[in-house]
Order: C-alpha cells, then sequence, then structure tokens
C-alpha cells in the first residue's frame, strides 16, 4: 500500500492534465510507503512524447540530493498514458526498477479518468497493483 495526501494526488493528476496529449513524468519522494513530495520533471523524450518517457538523469540525482538532506528517499516514479489505460506497458517494465512505486494516470481527451499504483515483482516479469490510499 502507498499513501499519498490528496494534494499531492491533485498535483499529479492537474500535471498529466496540463501535458496532454504528451506523457507527464515525475518523481515520487517519501519515506516507506509514504509520498511526502512530488517533482515535476520535464519529459526529454521528445520523438515518441505521446507514448514514452523519459527522465534526465541529472534530475533524479538533483532530486536525490534534496531529499536526502530532509531525510527522505526517492520512493518512485509517475507518468500519465494519454488515451490508454492505467496499466505498466512492456516498455515500462523493461524500464522499472525494483522496489519503487509507480503510479500511472489515464487521461482520455485531457481528463483525468483513473490512477493506479503498481510495484515491480522481484523477478521483473510482471508488475503487481498496491492500493493508493489517499489521505485527506
Amino acid at each position: 500500500m502507498i499513501y499519498i495526501n490528496e494534494q499531492l494526488y491533485t498535483e499529479i493528476k492537474d500535471h498529466a492534465m496540463d501535458v496532454y496529449p504528451s506523457e507527464g513524468c515525475g518523481v515520487l519522494v517519501g519515506t516507506g510507503d509514504r509520498v511526502l513530495k512530488i517533482y515535476r520533471v520535464e519529459n526529454i523524450n521528445k520523438e515518441r512524447a505521446n507514448d514514452r518517457y523519459e527522465i534526465d538523469p541529472s534530475d533524479i540525482l538533483r532530486i536525490e540530493k534534496e531529499a536526502s538532506n530532509e531525510s527522505q528517499d526517492i520512493i518512485g516514479f509517475y507518468h500519465s498514458h494519454p488515451d490508454h489505460p492505467d496499466m505498466p506497458s512492456d516498455f515500462d517494465r523493461e524500464r522499472a526498477w525494483p522496489d519503487y512505486r509507480y503510479i500511472i494516470i489515464s487521461v482520455r481527451n485531457g481528463t483525468e479518468v483513473s490512477i493506479r499504483s503498481w510495484k515491480l515483482v522481484d523477478n521483473r516479469e510482471k508488475f503487481e497493483e498496491e492500493r493508493l490510499m489517499i489521505e485527506g
């Protein structure tokens, strides 16, 4: 299970709708199973921005350093799927890292449809859905 407050949940949805029809992406920072902060980052994949995302490694290093200074960690990533389900693709699985959370936002016609959270199984063969708890 992963916990996120309502404000951060709304920020993720807004980001996904703002960049539609491209994929939006960001970094989840927190402790354990709790997201305490999100970082919007640029999708640097300009050739296939509508169905692929890529985060600049320098952004990840910068965020990791800031999180560490606040005794927090990068606990996962989020990205949107424009006009596609909120389920991981084979490409998502190939690029995913074990032990991180992956929140996927399905955006259809510019409107948020659904959000689900996923975790890569240790053998990297598939994702397992985990419950996303939104706290008031």
